[in-house]
């Protein structure tokens, strides 16, 4: 069993911290991001205004804090704890993506605000890519002790990792007339592990 886990924090949120972020989740789902306000927020959680803005001091904040978690939780679900470091690896970011393009929260935005998810998550090294990186970067460093990884710097290995990741969830929607779910899946799974996989002379797994 690996001894990498995904970056902690929800333990580290009050009882109230969570219910303004499920709230806040369960109004990007029904208005998206533009139409949510604090207000509504607040009412939902059953908390007051101000409980709110000493948390966060705008819908910016709390929506960005929203996907952090979000991006948290499925990247918790989809590491495997079994197998090569390559491996386990390959399979967490293939079904991370794969999990991502189907999440109501991120379809959601997309779908309504989707300048705001390029802003939110794709047009800047943001919290919750900084935190992918130092995933893939433990579990490639991991992989290259155990020799399923190929030599490289860990954290430019891990960077265009989540470039690669990024653009299968960005651009899924263009392609999916020539790439379906599965067929994607597939593909991304080959070009994840030929990416990673050591020369002959340096295979050990």
């Amino acid at each position: 069993m690996s001894a990498i886990e995904a970056p902690d924090g929800d333990d580290d949120m009050s009882a109230t911290d969570q219910a303004i972020l499920d709230a806040a989740r369960a109004c990007v789902e029904e208005f998206g991001v533009r139409r949510t306000t604090l207000t509504e927020v607040a009412r939902r959680a059953g908390v007051s205004r101000p409980t709110v803005y000493r948390r966060w001091s705008d819908t910016g904040a709390l929506i960005a804090e929203l996907l952090v978690r979000e991006m948290r939780g499925i990247v918790g679900r989809t590491i495997p704890t079994s197998g090569s470091a390559r491996a386990r690896l390959v399979d967490g970011v293939v079904a991370g993506a794969a999990t991502l393009r189907s999440n109501p929260l991120f379809t959601k935005i997309f779908r309504t605000d989707t300048d705001l998810m390029l802003t939110y998550v794709f047009g800047r090294l943001g919290r919750n890519q900084r935190e992918l990186v130092l995933l893939f970067t433990a579990l490639i460093r991991e992989g290259q002790r155990d020799g399923s990884i190929r030599p490289g710097d860990p954290d430019q290995l891990a960077t265009m990792l989540l470039l690669i990741a990024q653009s299968a969830v960005q651009s899924a929607g263009m392609v999916g007339h020539i790439l379906d779910e599965e067929r994607l899946d597939a593909e991304l799974a080959r070009a994840i592990d030929g990416y990673l996989l050591p020369d002959e002379g340096e295979r050990l797994i």
